[in-house]
């Protein structure tokens, strides 16, 4: 499987561990998780691009049998929308999901955090700028900003062993994925 985010350089430490836990969960501890890193799309406009992800596909062709996309929602109402036309476009054969993380990445793994006294999961969920307003708040308080991916490493490997609580709390987005993902493996 291979993970395509929108910038591997921070988000791959969000994904890497919560896919490789998710897979753990449905019955395939062995898969190969690998997230993209070349090519480096560098943000949402190069990662909703069919060409771009067409490029991908052609690059990894043979070596993956599933592609996922995931890139932050960041209040676009219609993002949905255009990830279900990039998940239409991307040639055939490639098996292809995307999905946006409500509002952003950062938020799945506050969902599978232990949350500070005063931190409600509702105001959370209707934040649209979560990394600011929350995310690096927690990596602050923890004294993590020096680890790798600014406090994602660490926070994202924890958030992993609560995977459930994730799909959970993320229905809309993370176990809309993880429901998809069970449908392809016939699950």
């Amino acid at each position: 499987m291979l993970i395509i985010p929108e910038d591997f350089r921070k988000d791959q430490y969000i994904l890497k561990p919560l896919f490789q836990r998710l897979f753990r969960r449905l019955g395939k501890p062995s898969a190969k998780i690998r997230v993209c890193q070349n090519p480096l799309l560098g943000g949402i406009d190069q990662a909703l691009r069919v060409e771009r992800l067409s490029e991908i596909v052609d690059q990894y062709r043979g070596m993956i049998d599933l592609f996922i996309l995931c890139v932050d929602r960041d209040g676009e109402v219609g993002r949905r929308r255009q990830l279900d036309t990039v998940e239409r476009n991307v040639p055939y054969p490639a098996v292809l999901f995307a999905e946006n993380a409500w509002e952003e990445l950062e938020t799945w793994v506050l969902a599978g955090l232990q949350l500070p006294p005063g931190w409600g999961w509702s105001k959370i969920r209707a934040e649209i700028h979560v990394k600011e307003a929350y995310f690096d708040k927690l990596v602050q308080s923890r004294g993590l900003a020096d680890h790798p991916g600014g406090g994602r490493k660490p926070l994202g490997e924890e958030a992993a062993r609560n995977v459930d609580a994730i799909r959970t709390k993320c229905r809309e987005d993370f176990d809309a994925l993880a429901q998809r993902i069970e449908g392809w493996l016939g699950k």
